[in-house]
């Protein structure tokens, strides 16, 4: 859940761990609770419901996990009320870091995000300091298969995507937030299935990374960010090789 490096390790997003893909539906079933309570269960009327769901799917969650998740953000009984916290700073080299937080208490979650970026060289700065550096948009990520480049991009083009980016594996369709969920549907209407489905933040320029000490620190922080139980994703200007 690294914003934008799904393409980076998707044969290890195949295999993960059992632990590991459970905090990662832990996570996601929040999201669909809390979208659910704030716009209502219908996906078809609730855009951010409906971009959780996508998400979900595409990280193979069951739906049955997808369902209850749902059902719990109708509930009446009384549970914690999260909200969406953004957290914003740099790491390792000046890489431009916003990490979106779910969190029932922001004076447990931001001295726990401000010690990571600390611990790994970074810093966590304030409001603003980076989102500027990030454009929303929508992206779909379908593995190649035999598909012909020259004729999908022209598909999804006329379909209303923005771009579509040759990633090794697969291709990586980027929309506009306002256009993402028309292409998705045209593109589920022909068939393709999705290893990457959401509204994301993409950088407008990327890092490079040079030095050994930079890449690991920035891997170490990346980690240890997305193990932490109120991050949902975190979204970096650093361009991996």
């Amino acid at each position: 859940m690294a914003g934008h490096s799904k393409w980076n390790n998707i044969k290890n997003k195949k295999g993960k761990e059992d632990a590991k893909r459970g905090k990662i539906f832990t996570k996601l079933a929040r999201q669909i609770t809390v979208a659910a309570k704030e716009g209502g269960l219908d996906p078809e009327y609730n855009s951010s419901l409906k971009v959780a769901i996508d998400k979900a799917k595409a990280e193979n969650m069951p739906n049955d996990n997808i369902e209850r998740a749902i059902k719990k953000g109708s509930g009446s009984e009384s549970s914690d009320a999260f909200e969406e916290v953004m957290y914003e700073g740099y790491g390792p080299n000046g890489v431009a870091v916003m990490v979106s937080c779910l969190t029932d208490n922001r004076n447990r979650t931001a001295p726990e995000i401000r010690h990571l970026f600390d611990k790994y060289n970074g810093n966590l700065g304030q409001p603003g300091c980076v989102s500027f550096m990030f454009d929303q948009k929508g992206v779909l990520g379908v593995l190649k298969d035999g598909i012909d480049e020259d004729e999908f991009t022209l598909e999804v083009i006329e379909y209303g995507a923005e771009d579509v980016k040759d990633m090794g594996e697969g291709f990586e369709i980027i929309t506009s937030p306002e256009d993402y969920h028309q292409v998705r549907k045209s593109l589920e209407d022909d068939g393709y299935t999705f290893v990457e489905s959401d509204i994301t933040y993409l950088p407008q320029t990327t890092v490079d990374l040079t030095s050994e000490d930079d890449i690991k620190n920035m891997e170490k922080l990346i980690d240890a960010l997305e193990d932490n139980d109120d991050v949902q994703d975190v979204y970096t200007s650093w361009e991996r090789n």
